[in-house]
Formats: structure tokens, sequence, C-alpha cells
């Protein structure tokens, strides 16, 4: 046998004996804020296992940064509307949940949930008319050969794109106002008897009283919900569709539910077989701590540290708010320190410091988060 030979016989064994390595197309339409967060580090991995990730994300998008040079592609559609505009909405229901909710009663927090979306609706329907109606961006996506489409339900119309580009849908989501998307639209089983609805405050644990309150609560999003796909988004997925239809009938079609929590820190519940619990996805391999930030860990001695996150929410944290915090972590023997991409906040007894921390490139606190 000739060298030549050999060299083909032993390829076509080792081929023969080795698993295809598939790598898939997925389209993405992302959520905002911290949906956005966690959605980008399952796009990471998924380049990462070597498939090919196309995000496809509006022009005033305020989260999702589309000049920033990542690993996945950006498709980037124009919209009539203003990033600012976009922004203003949330940071409106971000203020009233952190300053008002807490002394509002249930008609004040209905009121406002209310008059937020409709400040909303028209600016999402905007986007789903840009994003589907836009025949050159259609035929450029059906070209694309993508498998399946990723998307967050609190955004709308991604599944009314998998339905046009015929391909499967797969939400990641943590929870809808009173689990009414899971509910309606993924026929999730939730009884109000020991399930608080979300967003709340209630162990599954209740009073008579609690359990009252609950159910109302329960009644309100359910109302709140119907009354919005009907009046809002029913006639519009019908109209696109050419066919009767409603907003769940749609999103039900749904392949997987990916919840980002885990199952142990959930309320005990019937759960169905294509919602799966993937939490901590965001989570990181630790990174060395800068100098700085490690002599501050280490001058805590035996007491140690508390690290407290504000996430995206520090830039409404007011002066009195921030003192009302210091002065309770000033009372604990363990070093406090709060992390946010500008400044970490550290509190000796009840006195509030205001640190800056860069490392050598100027890179900020983020980078060992």
């Amino acid at each position: 046998m000739t060298p030549v030979s050999a060299y083909i016989l032993v390829t076509c064994v080792a081929l023969c004996g080795s698993k295809g390595a598939l790598s898939g197309n997925v389209l993405v339409v992302p959520g905002e804020y911290s949906h956005w967060l966690n959605m980008r580090a399952m796009l990471e991995e998924l380049v990462n296992r070597n498939h090919s990730v196309t995000v496809l994300v509006n022009s005033a998008s305020p989260t999702v940064d589309y000049t920033r040079p990542e690993r996945f592609h950006f498709e980037v559609f124009q919209v009539p509307f203003s990033k600012c505009q976009l922004h203003g909405i949330s940071e409106e229901l971000i203020r009233f949940w952190i300053y008002n909710a807490s002394d509002a009663s249930v008609m004040e927090i209905a009121s406002k949930v209310i008059e937020v979306t409709s400040q909303a609706t028209p600016l999402q329907m905007q986007a789903c008319d840009a994003m589907l109606r836009d025949k050159e961006l259609q035929d450029k996506l059906r070209r694309g050969g993508f498998h399946v489409l990723l998307s967050d339900p609190m955004i709308q119309c991604g599944d009314l794109l998998a339905e046009s580009l015929g391909i499967p849908l797969i939400y990641s989501l943590r929870f809808s106002f009173g689990y009414t998307i899971e509910r309606f639209c993924g026929q999730l089983p939730v009884p109000a008897s020991y399930v608080p609805a979300a967003p709340g405050q209630y162990s599954d644990q209740m009073t008579f009283v609690e359990r009252l309150t609950n159910v109302l609560m329960y009644a309100f999003h359910t109302s709140f919900f119907y009354i919005h796909s009907v009046v809002n988004w029913n006639r519009y997925y019908s109209d696109f569709l050419g066919r009767p239809t409603t907003v769940c009938d749609i999103m039900g079609k749904a392949d997987v539910w990916l919840i980002r929590t885990y199952w142990d820190f959930e309320y005990p519940r019937p759960l169905l077989p294509n919602f799966q619990f993937v939490g901590g996805l965001h989570c990181q391999p630790a990174k060395p701590l800068p100098s700085d930030i490690e002599e501050f860990v280490q001058s805590s001695g035996d007491a140690g540290i508390v690290v407290v996150s504000f996430g995206t929410l520090i830039p409404n944290l007011t002066r009195e708010k921030g003192n009302v915090v210091a002065s309770a972590l000033g009372q604990i023997p363990q070093k406090v320190g709060d992390y946010n991409k500008k400044r970490v906040l550290s509190w000796q007894t009840s006195l509030l410091v205001l640190h800056d921390f860069h490392d050598a490139s100027g890179n900020n606190c983020e980078k060992w988060l």
C-alpha cells in the first residue's frame, strides 16, 4: 500500500468513527434592559458552540448597542421614534415602582400600569410594522435560512415573525405580570391559592386575607391582559396573518419556554414539559479583582464583606433613599460594597462614601464583577 493510499484509508476510518458537529442558524428578537443582558449571555454560548447568531434589533433600542463589535451579527431596522421616547416610558414605571408603589393602593397601581401600557403600545406597534411589513427585510430574513427564532415574549411580534418565516419559536422569560402570558398562551397551571401573582411579596404560605388579595390581583391581571389583547393586539395579529386569530393562538405555538430562574427558587406548582428552568445562564467565571478592590476586601478582617447590587436602578436612587440604606448597612460588622457600572458605594458605620474604580486600561468595575 502506498503512503497516499494509507493516508486516505486512515482519514476515512477517522471520519466514519467520529460524530458530525452540526451548527445552527439562530435569529434573535431581543428584549430590553435586564432581559437583554440575560439573553446576551445565551448568545455568547451559542457562538461558543459554533452556531451562527443574528440579532434583529430596532434603531431606537435603549439597551442593545448594535454599534458595539460583537461575535454575533446585528440586523438593524429603522423605527419612527427615538430611543429617548422608549426609555422615558420605562423610567416612568421604574420611578413609580421604587418611590410610590409601596404606599399606593391597588387601584393606583393598576392605573399607572394602564397609563404606561397605553404609552408603550403604539410604539410597539410601530416597531412591529417596521419589522414585519418591510418586504426587503422579510426577503432578506427568508434568504438567511434560519433554523429557529429566539425571542422574549415581553417584546411583541417575535412570534409573528417566526410564524411568517415558518421556523420554530423559543421563548426566554422570567415571568409576566400575573403569569398571564404563561397561563393563557403557554397553558401553564398557576393555582392562585398557593402561587402569589408576580411580581408579589407573599410566600406560598398565605393567610386568608392574603389569599383573597392574591385572587383579586390575578383577577386584575387577567382582565387587563384580555382587554389589552382584544383591543390592541388580536386585531393586529389577524390583519397581518389575513385570518382570524388571537395573540395566544400564535404565542402558544412556542416549542420551548426557557424560564430564567432555578426550579428550587420558584413556588411549588404544576409544570409542563416544554417549560425548562435555565437559571444562572448569565453567570460567568470569577475574574481577578483590581488591586484597589482587592485591598478593600482584604481589609475587611474576620467579619468579611457584603456585596449589594442595585443594578441599573442605581440612577433612580435618591440621596435620601441612599442614606436610609447606608444607615441600615452601617449597623452590621461587615464592610459593604455596592457595584454599578461607574461607582462602588461603600458603607463605613452610617457614612455613605462614593468611589470611582477603574483598572489600568480605564475600564470600570464591570470588568471584574
